[in-house]
């Protein structure tokens, strides 16, 4: 018999030592004889409980009621029951004597008293833990009563354990049988070891031994008078002593009241059933209880039910007690989030959950979470990652960045979607100091060349503040190849003028990493041009920015004057207002303002969340109306290109640059236009100069071609020989009239514009009258028809119209003629 227990028991092995766990420090206090130690696993050193009960024999009492116990904890598996890992019997020598140990080995736990002094709680919170405590030992008895008819037959505070997540969990199955009224043999364990049970925690008929009167009674009805008493110790505060004690009844809450004292009924028949007591108890109505039962059943719960909890539940969490809050709802959080079962809401409520914890725990328990949402294809929560990608990016570890997190949020700088395209591209100003050179180089320029010619045009400038603030995480070789091109080829030439101040911001931000040549060259010619855009805003930004790039000139000119040229460019040199605060203005720019024209609606996953755009200075709007927008020179369009950062098509020298993979690769240097020489000025001067005498314009605008002429005869002009060649791109010119011959040279006649290849026919006038030269239309009145007009007889005239019958004749004797 005893070979058989021990079989059952799982023994194998001689001794604590063969046991594949390490046994820690003990409790204060368990149930019965047992002793409840910590532990660890042996194998990956997760924390276990370890219960042990010894005797001195084999057929020792306490060693045959603790064997039922192990049988009967492997046997019976419910979510409120304490679950079994492993048990051992060995004989272990205590000097003289051996003794025989039972190892019964199960989740960590702690006795519920413990649990109890370390939360500390009072009021209306410790009330809240207490009902759900309850709510989960009710349902643990429930099941064993009326699912599986057994009967615990010692409920009380110390057979009682509590988990790391705070539940309630139920234990010390030494006396726990069957119970059929039918069969006198069916309470042979209760019978056996009934003695192993207080005095104090018995009913009645159980201290009578009243066995027929136990029989009658239902099965709940020794464990409802349990649950009685482990209401009075929770209340109290003191361990049941005597059962007198539990008529006092001034520490139970008033809506538990009617039921605690319908579970101590002296009538076992008359006793309430812990299911019942689950289900009708004002007493378990309360926030806590809702809120675990909810997060419990997720998945039975619609789309709109979900979102309506969640969207409540960070302002809920800060009512509930916070222990039980971090150590109960935020896993259940965790698990629903990343198992798919929740809303993208839960997300804020798992953050601002995740910020009470340490940094320790944080990194532990929220932050494998979060890694793993960044995989998910629901936009909802991908929107809610990246707008709070603040409060988690810093925990990151660049590792986790590069490898993990980045690959899932580079698909959302192609996604259809600009509102979670801005998102994405916002985010780099938290992940790219993560990054290593290889994804910098690799991948984030070449979505950033994309995403600067999109068609937001808040994208567009949100992309070039972007490269202004992370211009210091790229290696030196990018820098050159990237910084000028991406800022003056494209942010100055947008057609967004928020976007055009962006790039004169970024290029002051990032004024160190340029050379001298490359600012004389590259950078003031482009920023020069702006001194007269529409746009106020760019203007003043762009003299703040020319003063001072000529600081720094004239500093360089200083410095080759001294012969000092170890300092950079851009050393000491103050930044313009404005660039301070470059990062905040990336991160509060989504609302675009201006003109309806200049720009597209931006589409909004959560209208709610959606931060401002970049803006243009409304004042500068309307200081800037009067100009005329034709007089100034319209950048092209940022979308007119493929990819890459566009085409340089202006006439300023640049430096040659060798190719870049990062989208940069399709901008070639400028070929530098060499001045004319002396030979062509004088052969441009000894072409005539046509012009139409009888045509008069009010707009000309001029051709790109370099030509220049002056009138033949006249003396050479001074500057002509040094003029500087025309730009490729030239404003439109208001009311420029072609120049008449003059008997004097004038001083621009070396730069006069050739005459177009082709002349214009001169207009033919009527030859019986002369041009009035008061006639301002005279010069432009429409030429005589080619074909004579028919004559007035037949009618096409203005004289007497003949009759149309006589024309009709006409035509039909023309008709019988031909015949």
């Amino acid at each position: 018999m005893f070979k058989f227990l021990k079989g059952v028991v799982g023994g194998s092995g001689t001794g604590p030592k063969d046991l594949p766990y390490n046994i820690g420090e003990p409790y204060p206090s368990a149930w019965g004889s047992w002793t409840h130690q910590r532990g660890t696993s042996k194998e990956d050193g997760s924390s276990v409980s370890i219960f042990s009960l010894s005797g001195s024999s084999s057929q020792d009492g306490h060693l045959a009621a603790g064997r039922n116990g192990v049988k009967r904890l492997r046997t019976v598996r419910h979510p409120n029951i304490l679950s079994f890992l492993h048990s051992s019997e060995a004989e272990i020598s205590d000097g003289s004597t051996m003794k025989h140990t039972i190892y019964i080995v199960t989740e960590p736990v702690m006795p519920l008293s413990e649990k109890i002094k370390e939360l500390n709680l009072t009021g209306t919170q410790r009330d809240e833990y207490f009902a759900w405590g309850l709510h989960q030992i009710s349902k643990a008895v429930s099941f064993l009563n009326n699912d599986c008819k057994l009967v615990h037959g010692n409920v009380c505070l110390a057979s009682v354990v509590v988990t790391p997540t705070l539940d309630w969990k139920l234990h010390a199955f030494d006396v726990l049988s069957e119970f059929d009224g039918n069969s006198e043999a069916s309470n042979s364990a209760m019978l056996q070891y009934e003695w192993l049970i207080g005095s104090q925690y018995k009913p009645m008929e159980l201290v009578k031994s009243d066995w027929g009167s136990i029989r009658k009674s239902p099965p709940w009805a020794i464990d409802s008078w349990g649950l009685g008493c482990l209401i009075y110790e929770l209340f109290s505060g003191m361990k049941l002593s005597k059962t007198e004690e539990l008529r006092n009844t001034s520490f139970i809450p008033k809506s538990l009241l009617p039921d605690y004292q319908r579970l101590l009924s002296s009538t076992p028949s008359r006793r309430l059933n812990p299911l019942k007591l689950i289900d009708n108890s004002e007493y378990f109505h309360n926030k806590l209880v809702e809120t675990i039962q909810f997060m419990e059943i997720l998945n039975l719960k619609d789309s709109v039910e979900k979102d309506s909890f969640f969207r409540k539940l960070p302002n809920l969490a800060e009512q509930l007690p916070r222990q039980i809050v971090l150590k109960k709802l935020l896993p259940l959080l965790s698990s629903a989030l990343e198992f798919g079962s929740a809303a993208a809401p839960a997300l804020t409520a798992l953050l601002k959950m995740g910020s009470w914890l340490s940094t320790e725990e944080f990194n532990i328990k929220v932050l494998p979470t979060i890694v793993k949402l960044f995989a998910s294809n629901d936009r909802a929560i991908r929107v809610a990652l990246l707008q709070h990608i603040d409060q988690f990016g810093e925990s990151l570890s660049s590792q986790i960045v590069d490898e993990q997190v980045f690959p899932h949020v580079a698909n959302g700088f192609a996604d259809t979607s600009a509102f979670l395209r801005e998102l994405t591209l916002k985010s780099m100003l938290v992940l790219a100091p993560k990054l290593s050179q290889r994804t910098i180089s690799g991948s984030l320029l070449k979505y950033l060349s994309k995403l600067q010619v999109d068609e937001e045009p808040a994208i567009r400038t949100n992309t070039t503040i972007l490269l202004g603030n992370i211009a210091s995480y790229l290696n030196d070789a990018t820098r050159k190849r990237v910084l000028i091109n991406a800022f003056t080829v494209r942010a100055l030439r947008d057609t967004f003028s928020p976007a055009r101040a962006a790039g004169i911001m970024a290029l002051s931000a990032t004024i160190s990493y340029y050379d001298m040549a490359e600012i004389s060259t590259r950078i003031l010619p482009n920023i020069v041009v702006l001194t007269s855009d529409p746009d106020g805003d760019v203007r003043t930004k762009a003299f703040q920015a020319i003063d001072q790039f000529l600081l720094i000139a004239k500093q360089h000119h200083e410095k080759l004057i001294t012969g000092d040229t170890n300092e950079t460019a851009g050393a000491g040199v103050p930044s313009i207002a404005g660039n301070a605060s470059l990062l905040g203005w990336a991160m509060s720019s989504l609302t675009l303002k201006g003109k309806a024209s200049e720009h597209g609606s931006l589409a909004s996953a959560n209208a709610t969340t959606t931060p401002d755009l970049t803006t243009s200075n409304p004042s500068s709007d309307t200081a800037s109306s009067a100009v005329n927008i034709s007089d100034q020179p319209r950048p092209s369009s940022p979308t007119s290109t493929d990819g890459g950062w566009g085409e340089a098509d202006s006439g300023l020298l640049q430096e040659d640059h060798d190719n870049d993979k990062e989208g940069w690769d399709d901008i070639e240097p400028l070929e530098e236009q060499k001045p004319p020489s002396l030979a062509s000025i004088q052969a441009a001067q000894q072409r005539p100069v046509v012009h139409q005498k009888s045509q008069n314009t009010s707009f000309s605008q001029p051709k790109t071609a370099a030509t220049r002429t002056s009138k033949a005869g006249d003396e050479d002009d001074l500057w002509g020989p040094v003029a500087v060649p025309a730009p490729r791109t030239v404003p439109h010119i208001v009311n420029v009239q072609p120049a008449a011959p003059k008997e004097d040279d004038g001083l621009w006649g070396s730069i006069a514009v050739a005459p177009p290849k082709t002349t214009s026919r001169p207009l033919k006038t009527k030859a019986s009258a002369a041009l009035d030269d008061s006639d301002p239309w005279a010069a432009i009145a429409a030429p005589p028809p080619t074909t004579k007009a028919k004559p007035l007889s037949l009618g096409r005239g203005r004289g007497t119209k003949p009759a149309s019958a006589r024309l009709g004749a006409q035509r039909i004797d023309r008709n019988s003629s031909g015949s």
